[in-house]
């Protein structure tokens, strides 16, 4: 059999060529139908998925299960390193070696950066980066360009705003990577002074000469964007709370500023206050949307690693 996607494991958005983005999102539009329907398929039947969540995760950890769930997978794990042998002094190590013989493939998600690619060097099973610390989240950009694609019907071409923190926020470190692999795309990086793109993923956009402009103000770019991915301030990336309350804030997106204009607004979530509530029940809001979309596109990638990497 020619193995279509090539990768065994999937850490980092920059180990993607475009190609194999495509291919992910093919493979989730063909699944959407099932996880619609909330029916089940037997692509999986018999497997079982190990979901090693050391921070917690509500949207991430709840639709990897269903998405397992839907390809009639089953799934173990824990959701907190309190829940684990880590809290009595087990190695990363150990816990991982150990899931390796339960499972098909591992989902990790780690506070610190690092830790899915270290444990993807130890064990044999297929690795899925689930957001290590302030890194990457490569599943949720693809679920994110599954989305803009869906609703736009496109991704070349498009002006893009990422909004909010984008030094702590692995989300836009993703999604900024793989939007390089597009043609004619204008990135606009919205944030306060303190919350800028870490000049690692700017040095990243310059080798690939993307279009990119820095901003701190919405108003700036509203009129001439057709995505708005806004994020949150995150609190618990901040040493002093301090620092925290003089940002948070910053960027509060409403109906009002979004009234004839053609954009879409996404948003990972958790959100805290930086979408008004008035956008929920607008043609611009899409976040809801952009939630569902996890389960097909995580559908679409555990069913392409656990096939293409039987045990």
């Amino acid at each position: 059999m020619i193995r279509i996607f090539k990768l065994k494991n999937i850490i980092s958005i920059k180990d993607f060529e475009r190609k194999d983005i495509d291919y992910i999102l093919d493979e989730a539009a063909k699944l959407e139908n099932i996880a619609k329907s909330k029916e089940t398929c037997d692509e999986l039947k018999g497997k079982i998925l190990g979901l090693m969540f050391f921070e917690p995760s509500t949207r991430t950890k709840l639709s990897f299960e269903t998405a397992m769930k839907r390809l009639s997978g089953e799934c173990i794990g824990f959701e907190n390193s309190g829940s684990s042998s880590v809290s009595k002094g087990e190695s990363i190590a150990d816990t991982a070696k150990m899931f390796e013989g339960y499972s098909d493939a591992l989902v990790i998600r780690h506070e610190l950066e690092g830790v899915s690619k270290f444990i993807s060097d130890i064990v044999d099973v297929p690795v899925i980066n689930a957001g290590d610390g302030a890194g990457q989240h490569p599943t949720q950009t693809l679920l994110d360009l599954y989305t803009i694609k869906k609703e736009i019907g496109k991704i070349d071409d498009l002006k893009i705003a990422l909004i909010g923190d984008l030094k702590f926020g692995r989300t836009v470190h993703s999604l900024s990577n793989a939007l390089c692999l597009y043609n004619n795309v204008k990135i606009y990086l919205v944030s306060p002074k303190k919350l800028k793109m870490p000049q690692e993923v700017l040095h990243d956009l310059d080798k690939t000469n993307i279009n990119y402009e820095e901003v701190e103000s919405i108003e700036e770019i509203i009129d001439d964007v057709d995505v708005l991915y806004v994020t949150r301030i995150q609190k618990e990336r901040f040493g002093d709370i301090n620092d925290y309350l003089k940002i948070k804030g910053a960027y509060i997106v409403n109906k009002k500023m979004l009234e004839g204009k053609n954009a879409i607004v996404m948003h990972p979530l958790p959100r805290i206050d930086e979408i008004d509530g008035d956008v929920d029940d607008t043609k611009y809001n899409k976040y809801f949307n952009q939630a569902f979309n996890a389960v097909p596109v995580r559908m679409a990638i555990l069913k392409t690693l656990i096939k293409n990497n039987p045990k």
